[in-house]
């Protein structure tokens, strides 16, 4: 591409163009396409997605933004990768808001959370139940059905927290989005679709009766069984 095209690129269609490779890029990470502590390289992507060094270049600012990919002096660009010290730094920080959250949720309804604000969590479980093949073996989910189930999981946690109406928590929240994901994706060698619908069904029986803390021993066991 010329330098003259690849401006064009940038001034006239970088939106369009930026988004593109974000999003393919994006689902690539988040699929395993593109594994932990992969190099991103701005010629060969750029090459690969027919766009410019400019348009690739902005897509994996983004990528950073996100947390789905690191930048480093010296070293470029470099997919996410979790240790365990960012593992438990995220589940800490989810805590934190989650169980806030849920607890705000209690307060604001009187004490018992109304079906119609658990509805949204309910519905992506029975989401995620139909992705399941009847094969319990962690990791055994075909590719396609994890990436959905990591989008379905990211939806069930982000109702609950819609619920308890907080504008801030649920802004703080939602800039997890792509990293919950990416979460997901490490966790995926320890679940099966199964397993993931039930603990979070378990999780949603004892919401009536243990509130906020079900939630709380809900993320303290992942966390135990992603470190372990």
């Amino acid at each position: 591409m010329t330098d003259a095209a690849a401006s064009a690129d940038v001034a006239g269609n970088a939106p369009t163009a930026v988004e593109r490779a974000t999003a393919q890029l994006r689902e690539e990470i988040l699929s395993g396409t593109l594994p932990p502590d992969e190099p991103l390289r701005e010629e060969s992507c750029a090459a690969r997605l027919g766009v410019s060094r400019h348009t690739i270049r902005a897509a994996f600012q983004r990528l950073v933004a996100e947390r789905l990919a690191v930048a480093e002096p010296y070293r470029g660009v470099r997919v996410t990768s979790f240790d365990d010290a960012q593992l438990l730094a995220l589940q800490q920080l989810r805590a934190a808001l989650e169980v806030e959250a849920v607890r705000i949720a209690f307060q604001r309804f009187g004490g018992a959370l109304p079906e119609a604000a658990l509805a949204p969590a309910r519905a992506a479980i029975d989401a995620m139940e139909r992705l399941s093949t009847g094969d319990d073996r962690p990791g055994s989910a075909p590719d396609a059905a994890w990436l959905e189930v990591e989008r379905l999981h990211a939806d069930f946690h982000s109702a609950l927290v819609a619920a308890s109406g907080s504008p801030r928590i649920i802004e703080i929240h939602t800039t997890l989005g792509s990293e919950l994901l990416l979460f997901i994706l490490h966790a995926r060698t320890h679940y099966s679709v199964a397993s993931v619908v039930e603990e979070h069904r378990r999780l949603l029986d004892g919401l009536p009766t243990r509130g906020p803390e079900a939630l709380r021993a809900h993320l303290e066991h992942s966390t135990r069984l992603l470190l372990d």
